[in-house]
Order: structure tokens, then sequence, then C-alpha cells
């Protein structure tokens, strides 16, 4: 059963490390086969109620790989930890089968310092499904549920629960989806940019913002229509033509229609 358990966590890193040129190499050289090694050791002197030496010996195994993983935690088969230096997998983490993580990675809980005695054997870190992906860097927090399949990116702050096959990036994290959600989305475990995995809140504030160009670049032609039309009108009213009369002709020419209409009412 030991033997058998080790060659399937062997396969799993030559299957998904393409660095990973052959089993020797992997048992010599790699620090997450190592930290793996050691956290079965510490998890069997945890299960003994061996608490103290099983935390002693988790500590050298930190010092030696790097990588903390609590004694606690309980971890399914062929788990990977690609280059592992950073890696943090507290106490009541659980972790299924065929889980990858980068380096990193934690695996933490979100209760405050304060009465941690009624936080014993409380479920305060996170349950990993099989074959999830955590990119570098990815900090799971609580007592979530990452599903079935799913992917936390590169840097991402996951603190609520992420469905079985969705990607989730960001902090906090949340859900992005495929152009066409047929397909798969293709994963970057060091976060590098991809067409392919479109983030909707980036997607809806560069709509907006296209949206608040447009109405700004309107309401400037409404304001030089307006100008324009403001000037032609003042430029109308300063006109004489516009008025309807001519120098002389105002008072002038009613003064002498009334002067003529009083000599036609004397001659008659």
């Amino acid at each position: 059963m030991i033997f058998k358990r080790l060659r399937e966590d062997l396969d799993a890193f030559i299957a998904r490390d393409p660095a990973a040129r052959s089993k020797l190499e992997i048992i010599l050289c790699y620090s997450g086969f190592h930290a793996i090694l050691i956290h079965r050791v510490t998890r069997r002197l945890w299960r003994w109620r061996w608490h103290l030496l099983a935390r002693l010996v988790g500590q050298i195994g930190r010092f030696l790989t790097g990588i903390e993983i609590h004694p606690g935690a309980r971890i399914g088969p062929r788990f990977v930890i690609d280059h592992g230096y950073g890696v943090v997998i507290g106490e009541t983490s659980e972790i299924g089968a065929d889980v990858t993580l980068y380096q990193g990675v934690t695996l933490g809980g979100t209760s405050p310092a304060i009465d941690s005695r009624s936080q014993v054997c409380v479920k305060r870190h996170p349950t990993l499904k099989d074959g999830v992906i955590l990119g570098s860097g990815a900090q799971v927090l609580g007592p979530i549920t990452i599903g079935e399949g799913a992917r936390v990116g590169a840097n991402s702050v996951v603190t609520r629960d992420v469905a079985p096959g969705a990607t989730a990036v960001g902090i906090p994290a949340h859900a992005v989806l495929p152009q066409d959600r047929s397909a798969r989305v293709r994963f970057f475990a060091y976060g590098t940019p991809t067409g392919g995995c479109p983030d909707p809140v980036l997607a809806s504030i560069e709509s907006l913002r296209g949206q608040v160009n447009y109405l700004v670049e309107r309401i400037a032609d409404m304001e030089k229509q307006a100008a324009h039309r403001a000037s032609a009108a003042a430029a109308n009213d300063e006109s004489p033509a516009s008025t309807g009369h001519h120098p002389g002709s105002g008072i002038a020419g009613g003064d002498g229609e009334r002067h003529e209409s009083i000599k036609l009412g004397e001659r008659r």
C-alpha cells in the first residue's frame, strides 16, 4: 500500500511537471515531494495523539523544504506541490485527489486571534475538491469549498465558494467565463494574460468607460453648437437690417403723416 501510494505520487509529478525527467530526480530534488512524505509521517503521529512530536517533525520539514503543512490537514492521493516554496496549509484544510498547488499558496483561516480557545477543532480552513489547481501566490481563506476541477488564478484572494469547473481570479476573487461557455477556460498558473479568459468585471468597467467617453464628446459637441447659435443670434440683433427701420424714418415719418392729416381736416 505504501509503495503503491509512492508510485502514484511520482507518476503525478511526472505527469504535471514537464521539468521532471525521472522519478529519481523527483525523489532527490523535489521539495514538494519531500514535504508530502514528511506530512504523512506527521499525520500518522497526529492521529496517534502525539501532537507535540507531530508538530516538531513538521517544523523540521518546514525548515528543510520551505513548505508548512499542519499535521491536522487531510490530503488525498496524487497531491502535487510544484516548486512549493512558501506554501502554507492550515490545520483543518481538506484536500482531495489530484490537486495541484504552486508556490506561495496559502490555505488559511479568517477567524480573529481573540478567544482562540473557542476555535479549537472548529473548521476554519478551506476544502479543495478533486482536480483543483491553485496558481502561484493564491490565498484561499476561511472554511470555504473550491469545487471539483476549479481553478484559482495567480495572486487571487478567495473568500467565497468557487463552483465546480469555474476559474476564479482577482482580489477578491470572482468567477470568470470563457467566451464560448461550451469551451473550457484555459488556465494560467502564473497569471499571464489571456484573451480567452475574459474578466466580466473588467469588461463592465471598459464598457462604462466607453459610454462615459461618448457622453463627454457628445456634450462638448452640444456646447459648441449652442455657442455658435448664441453668437449668430447676437450678430443678427446688432444688424440694422434686422430691425426693419432706416435712419430718419421713425418718429419724423410719423410726425409728417400727422401734420398732413391735420391740414386735410382744416380744408374740410
